[in-house]
């Protein structure tokens, strides 16, 4: 059974709507909040969802409504943002997916990747979970990879002491060499970030929210990596995507393994575990 939140968390989600506390009719955690925690929290006339947490809540609502005000990827509204509380629309769904679904997700974020910017990055800092994301305009594709994921979330692996010296210099190879690993689109896309399962809220063959974003002006191919490492979706979305935007030859092949590098340093970082393996079997596929 889920935790019975506090009843401040009551006070002041209804502070937040405008409310008073006796009008919360219901409060129940939610599962797959990997960091901080997530209620569904009901009134006599809507259901909305709170979140809590130790990272400031106030950069994801940031990400949710650049991206509603910017592209037509669907994610919850938000009702209410600071530091320590997020409230959202509440969005019906769950995150199994037909075959159907895999592509309605691939058409979505080929919308969204059609988004550009004139450089990679973005209008500020985020965050991925609780770690940082740096985001300063970069003119070349190689360069915003190596710098601001490849080489920052190593760095904070090893100063951590969960990436071991070894293989932090096996990265540091990797971004040595990532102009000639890595290649630059036509334009910058806007993407989500962390489009995986528990991200993803589906109803009747449809997406219905994209949620929990780590967005940024990026290659899409690293979008499409991430959706592969995490085995999100399968053949049906890769091959959607590819009959409305294309995929360059050689990703499959190479370049979404050194994509891949970065969420499992992220990974590293936070919970260490069987990730420095992946780590080193993700640098023997790229022959490092």
């Amino acid at each position: 059974m889920p935790e019975t939140p506090p009843d401040s968390l009551s006070e002041r989600v209804a502070t937040a709507l405008d409310r008073t506390p006796d009008a919360v009719t219901e409060l129940t955690e939610l599962d797959g909040g990997m960091i901080g925690s997530v209620y569904r929290v009901g009134f006599d006339d809507r259901t909305v969802v709170a979140k809590v947490g130790d990272t400031p809540l106030d950069v994801e609502a940031f990400m949710l409504r650049y991206l509603t005000d910017e592209s037509d990827l669907p994610v919850p509204d938000v009702l209410y943002a600071d530091p320590e509380l997020l409230v959202l629309t509440h969005v019906d769904g769950d995150s199994t997916f037909s075959v159907a679904t895999e592509r309605d997700a691939a058409d979505h974020l080929c919308r969204l990747h059609d988004v550009r910017a004139d450089a990679f990055g973005f209008p500020r800092d985020t965050l991925t979970g609780p770690v940082r994301q740096p985001n300063p305009w970069t003119d070349s594709w190689p360069e915003f990879f190596e710098q601001h994921r490849l080489r920052h979330v190593a760095d904070l692996a090893a100063d951590g002491g969960s990436l071991s010296p070894s293989l932090h210099a096996r990265v540091e190879s990797v971004a040595d060499d990532v102009d000639s690993l890595l290649t630059d689109p036509d334009r910058p896309s806007l993407i989500h970030g962390d489009v995986w399962t528990t991200n993803l809220l589906a109803q009747n063959d449809e997406i219905r929210a994209f949620l929990d974003p780590a967005c940024y002006y990026a290659h899409p191919e690293v979008e499409l990596a991430y959706v592969d490492w995490t085995d999100t979706f399968g053949d049906t979305f890769f091959t959607r995507y590819r009959e409305s935007r294309g995929i360059d030859s050689g990703f499959f092949e190479r370049r979404r393994f050194v994509y891949r590098l970065y969420p499992l340093l992220v990974h590293v970082h936070l919970f260490g575990g069987q990730y420095p393996d992946e780590v080193a079997e993700t640098l023997n596929r790229i022959g490092y």
